[in-house]
């Protein structure tokens, strides 16, 4: 007997903690329990092909908003290749009504709902001891042998402590985030969220947590994404785990944190001004910043504390800031949301996400979709078109800005560039919904640029609107040089030809890995060394500095 958990990850550098904490939780069964890992991006007969050649009896798929599609297929293919083979799924997308995925999926045996762990073991003792019977296992949905659709009891919420480490070889990890959880349950309820159906939040014992988080810090794995919904809410803690995370710092692990800002304490902001630059970086939700949006989706939030902590953390200089907004919200029209995006690009993060509202089974926001007027995809991924506050339109603006504040400002290949421009344009979103239409004027939307390709059709754009200067050629030759010594100059580069002899000699005392570049000013030229053995961890930038 074998059984064969599979997952589909939305790309190649992720890993998918469900299955390996599911393999570890089934106890004996699992010497007979194998994991495959796939990603949407490959065919989809290859996926199929590969299982088959698994030979497996039974199988279980993770199901995810980004994969349910494939999945389902997979799922309606599978037995005209294995005809005994026996289906199984878990995951939010078939948990919240696993009666109508039955229904709909007359080849799938049934759905484990919610907290796996204790459920898949029982169902994997079930098929490989046979012991007990699938009635007797609390969390099912299932097919009995005559076809009819059976729903047990909700399974009991499961102590985190009891839950395994659930990774035995680390080294198969070491070119891809890996995924820890330290706490379940949210204490917010905010109305699009699936975290807000589990408010009680239970931690896994601090002594555990690191001894756990040893392992990835002696295998040096590059990043550890912690998966707790909000992992500040307890801030002592998350003093702790910070403070221990300091004394035991590797030098190469990066941990990754969703976190309320707004609940940061003083002396959490005391400890994150002395880590390491790359230590930790943070992703924090701000969403919206419109009071009556706030209250509709039933969040808490004290903006101008968060306001004042992510200034703060922007001051140190060490931490990598992750700020998300949500488009399709309830109460947020196009200018409401346009001073959302202001304000929070005003916070200076490192990356600001623009989402859109996903309306998902199960969520507070699904109920009152009616009542706000929200039009969305039917299929996964569930995402708005419209509501009562914007139409079609709005939204189709806003994944112009979106493509352009991810191309040009979330890269980090443009600091300096639009900290030029920001001197002569107040608003970034305006900025980047007028390069967006730029875009769809010229017919460059949809086509797979190349790097240089970006910085002119940039200049165009800029020369073409009136915001082009003199300096901002100069700061886009420093963006370019800043990231890689390229092997051709753009052509708005300053001509080397009278710094020949001078440029020799600098190659002379610092080597050839390093690239010298000539900035013509006013009161004369100025050489800066671009060191790229030396790159900032938050940005990877070379390092800089000018040279006499």
């Amino acid at each position: 007997m074998k059984i064969l958990l599979v997952a589909v990850n939305a790309k190649y550098i992720h890993s998918n903690l469900a299955v390996y904490s599911l393999k570890k939780a089934a106890g004996r069964p699992a010497e007979q329990v194998e994991i495959a890992e796939y990603t949407i991006n490959q065919q989809f007969f290859d996926i199929l092909s590969d299982i088959y050649r698994r030979q497996p009896d039974v199988v279980a798929f993770s199901c995810y908003i980004w994969n349910r599609l494939l999945v389902e297929e997979l799922m309606n293919e599978l037995p005209k290749v294995l005809p005994e083979v026996r289906i199984w799924a878990g995951g939010p997308e078939v948990s919240f009504d696993a009666e109508t995925f039955l229904e709909e999926h007359p080849e799938t045996a049934g759905i484990m709902r919610g907290e796996g762990e204790g459920i898949f073991r029982a169902l994997a003792s079930y098929y490989i001891e046979g012991t007990s019977t699938l009635d007797d296992i609390r969390g099912l949905t299932f097919r009995d042998p005559s076809g009819n659709i059976r729903q047990n009891p909700p399974a009991a919420l499961l102590d985190p402590d009891e839950i395994p480490f659930p990774y035995d070889n680390l080294e198969k990890f070491a070119h891809k985030i890996i995924y820890y959880e330290s706490s379940r349950g949210c204490p917010f309820r905010c109305s699009y969220c699936l975290s807000s159906v589990d408010r009680n939040v239970r931690f896994r014992s601090l002594d555990l947590v690191k001894e756990e988080l040893e392992r990835f810090l002696e295998a040096e794995i590059p990043q550890v994404k912690f998966v707790d919904r909000t992992f500040n809410c307890n801030p002592q803690r998350t003093a702790e785990l910070w403070r221990w995370m300091m004394e035991h710092d590797n030098g190469i692990t990066n941990f990754h944190f969703e976190i309320a800002a707004d609940l940061i304490t003083d002396e959490e902001l005391e400890l994150m001004s002395r880590m390491r630059p790359g230590l930790i970086q943070l992703e924090i939700g701000v969403q919206s910043v419109n009071p009556a949006t706030i209250r509709e989706i039933d969040r808490i939030m004290d903006l101008e504390r968060l306001k004042s902590v992510a200034d703060r953390i922007h001051g140190y200089g060490n931490i990598h800031q992750h700020l998300d907004l949500i488009a399709g919200l309830p109460e947020e029209d196009l200018e409401s949301f346009r001073r959302s995006y202001d304000e929070v690009f005003a916070m200076k993060p490192e990356q600001l996400q623009l989402g859109f509202l996903k309306v998902l089974e199960g969520t507070k926001m699904k109920e009152r979709a009616d009542r706000y007027g929200i039009l969305c995809r039917k299929n996964p991924p569930y995402e708005v078109y419209a509501t009562s506050w914007l139409s079609f339109g709005d939204v189709l603006l806003l994944k112009g800005v979106e493509e352009m504040t991810e191309v040009y400002y979330n890269s980090h290949q443009f600091d300096r560039t639009l900290a030029e421009i920001w001197k002569r344009k107040a608003s970034p979103f305006d900025f980047f919904h007028e390069l967006a239409v730029y875009y769809d004027e010229k017919g460059l939307t949809g086509v797979s640029h190349g790097r240089m390709a970006r910085y002119e059709i940039l200049r165009d754009f800029l020369k073409e609107k009136g915001y082009w200067t003199a300096e901002t050629d100069r700061c886009m030759v420093f963006d370019l040089y800043a990231r890689e010594k390229l092997k051709s100059r753009p052509v708005f580069a300053a001509d080397l030809t009278p710094y020949r002899e001078r440029l020799k000699e600098y190659e002379r005392i610092y080597g050839k890995k390093v690239h010298i570049e000539v900035f013509e000013k006013e009161n004369g030229p100025e050489f800066v060394l671009f060191d790229y053995d030396r790159r900032s961890p938050l940005t990877k930038e070379a390092y800089t500095e000018v040279v006499r």
